[in-house]
């Protein structure tokens, strides 16, 4: 402090004229603006140390402040009907979410910020005042200010007062959507703290970045299932009802303590296709992780999505949905039986801490890929980037047809199960050889109106295509099979192969079998299915050779079925042929399990979703435990 005779001397000076420098103990502080975020992602915003300095303007993988899409709905303020209780359009149902306003709805609502501070500015001038402004993703994201204990949205007229700098400021940052395309947004906000006064200006920005968006893999542990439940008293409506009821059984017995999630208004019973169950996180600023389940609608025009806005959005939920010419129509690669995620794996400096993701796509000539989209959604996240196998050889084109990854006590954690036509087929020529040819190939019951298959396992290899229909699949799955072991580093003694039959014809060679078949493409009463499976064949008869050979399983596909746990699997049950009292693709199947270290149990399918040209895994769903850190190996 200034004493009485240095101001007088100070005076005396200045009188004469004399040009004086203050004493540096007199002259003000330079300003110095320090804004921070949790760029070591342990939740907390480090004022006082380094923790947080390092790696604030840039943004990787392993370091980098993270910030959510805020797109749940934590105070169940969406509406789900218009007036009257009717529907309301998709775009009614989308556009609604925590991020959709301007607040802060709840205590829940403000834990899904991610916070940024600055250091407290105790020397200021007393003219100082502060500014934030958005440089960049200011249209995708949206800024909060801690003031008096409640949020209010920053604008470009926000003024901070000298007061709140010297003491620090805290925001929360929140995205309105998920990254969608890169090229046009990559995930990246960067905030700017302005501090000017009479004596200068200074500020400091931080970057944050969007946490990815990341769909499930199998080493993550299944904590609930999702099924369809279909109304109604015909036969096939009460058998459904029984198949979810066994599969509650199942999933208790496997240790899943959450009861099913059951979609019951729109009758699809695919629960695999029209959704594929993915998560975001971060660290909140509690220090406990944050995550948001997201269910991803598939890009279809098919009305069972739109049950994930009015069942399942809430609290940590939220729903993203393609947009614009992709949800029309009902390509069947646009289904999620078509994405399957390998889990987290290393090779050649290439890291994939969550897993990457399988999508198949006919290479056929045809051109025929998944959503343009969604693929570029995926691929934006920076994390998962899909790979395409071939799936022009089966008829719905779906992953989950022929492959799986299977949880395993080994270095690399898991392994790939694969289906095996050859293996298949030996099946059969191995019983023909030992006399039981005249067996029957299916021992199903029949149910309703429908008659099991008739054919014995001699009239199946006589047959015109079978024989040639897995020796192709058995080729095709072979190619596919290399891409994944030279992408992954997977050896063979790493696979599971697991017997299996495809066929290009229909269960017994009659449109009758293929009740749920309409169902699978679009839903319907079993008459309307009938009606479709005959047109279809009408159809494919007059229709001109396809450039590659289309099939679908013969005896249920038993990959095509659910990891309950990391050491209990369901498959679908194989009403094989029976012989000494056995079923002899069971005793394989559980065979091949069993190797892999897996107990296995059988759920019946046949009428319900097999005769549909898909198994139990096409007709439920999985939500996994997401609470892992995406961002370490």
């Amino acid at each position: 402090m200034r004493t009485r005779n240095a101001v007088r001397a100070l005076l005396a000076l200045t009188a004469t004229g004399a040009v004086l420098t203050p004493p540096a103990a007199y002259a003000e502080e330079p300003l110095r603006v320090d804004l921070r975020a949790d760029t070591d992602r342990d939740g907390r915003v480090d004022l006082t140390g380094g923790t947080d300095t390092a790696g604030e303007d840039t943004w990787s993988v392993a370091r980098g402040a993270v910030f959510l899409p805020n797109i749940d709905d934590d105070s169940k303020r969406c509406p789900t009907t218009g007036p009257g209780g009717r529907p309301l359009s998709d775009a009614k149902l989308t556009a609604c979410n925590d991020a959709s306003d301007k607040k802060v709805n709840g205590r829940s609502d403000a834990a899904d910020l991610a916070r940024v501070r600055s250091v407290p500015m105790r020397g200021l001038p007393s003219d100082a005042k502060g500014s934030v402004k958005v440089t960049v993703g200011a249209a995708q994201t949206r800024v909060f200010l801690l003031r008096n204990g409640a949020w209010e949205p920053v604008t470009s007229s926000t003024r901070l007062t000298r007061a709140e700098l010297r003491a620090g400021v805290e925001f929360g940052v929140e995205g309105k959507d998920v990254i969608r395309d890169s090229a046009k947004w990559d995930g990246r906000v960067a905030i700017r703290l302005k501090v000017t006064s009479a004596s200068g200006t200074a500020s400091d920005t931080v970057t944050l970045r969007a946490a990815p968006l990341l769909t499930h893999h199998a080493r993550q542990n299944t904590q609930q299932l999702m099924v369809t439940k279909v109304r109604g008293n015909d036969p096939w409506a009460k058998r459904q009802r029984a198949f979810v009821t066994k599969l509650d059984k199942e999933a208790r017995r496997a240790g899943v303590t959450k009861p099913l999630v059951t979609f019951e208004k729109y009758g699809d019973i695919w629960a695999q296709d029209f959704v594929e169950p993915a998560y975001l996180n971060m660290t909140g600023s509690d220090g406990r992780q944050r995550t948001m389940r997201v269910m991803l609608r598939s890009a279809q025009d098919r009305e069972a999505g739109r049950e994930l806005y009015e069942k399942l959005r809430g609290p940590n939920v939220g729903v993203v949905q393609a947009k614009g010419r992709d949800m029309q129509g009902w390509e069947t690669l646009n289904s999620y039986g078509n994405l399957e995620t390998i889990p987290p794996y290393a090779l050649g400096g290439r890291s994939y801490p969550a897993g990457r993701i399988i999508m198949g796509e006919r290479k056929d000539g045809s051109g025929i890929r998944p959503s343009k989209e969604i693929r570029t959604l995926l691929k934006s996240q920076g994390l998962q980037d899909p790979l395409l196998l071939d799936t022009s050889w089966l008829h719905v084109g779906h992953v989950d047809e022929f492959v799986q990854f299977l949880p395993a006590d080994t270095p690399r954690g898991w392994r790939i199960g694969v289906a095996d036509p050859a293996g298949g087929l030996e099946l059969l020529r191995d019983a023909q050889r030992d006399g039981h040819g005249a067996k029957k190939m299916f021992s199903v019951p029949g149910f309703d109106e429908l008659l099991p298959p008739e054919e014995t396992i001699d009239e199946a290899l006589a047959s015109r295509h079978l024989v040639s229909d897995n020796e192709m699949a058995a080729g095709k799955i072979a190619a596919n099979l290399e891409i994944l072991k030279r992408e992954t580093g997977v050896t063979d003694e790493e696979i599971v192969r697991v017997p299996a039959l495809y066929t290009r014809g229909i269960v017994g060679d009659s449109a009758e079998t293929r009740v749920p078949l309409l169902r699978r493409l679009g839903g319907g009463t079993p008459e309307a299915a009938r009606k479709y499976g005959q047109q279809k064949l009408a159809e494919d008869a007059a229709a001109a050779p396809a450039p590659t050979v289309m099939t679908s399983a013969y005896v249920p596909g038993a990959v095509n079925g659910i990891l309950l746990s990391r050491d209990r699997y369901l498959a679908p049950r194989q009403w094989g042929p029976v012989v000494g009292g056995k079923d002899i693709f069971t005793e394989a199947v559980t065979a091949a399990y069993t190797r892999a270290g897996l107990k296995v149990s059988y759920i019946d399918d046949w009428y319900t979703y097999h005769l549909g040209m898909g198994e139990i895994h096409c007709g439920t769903n999985t939500l996994r435990d997401a609470s892992g850190l995406w961002w370490k190996p």
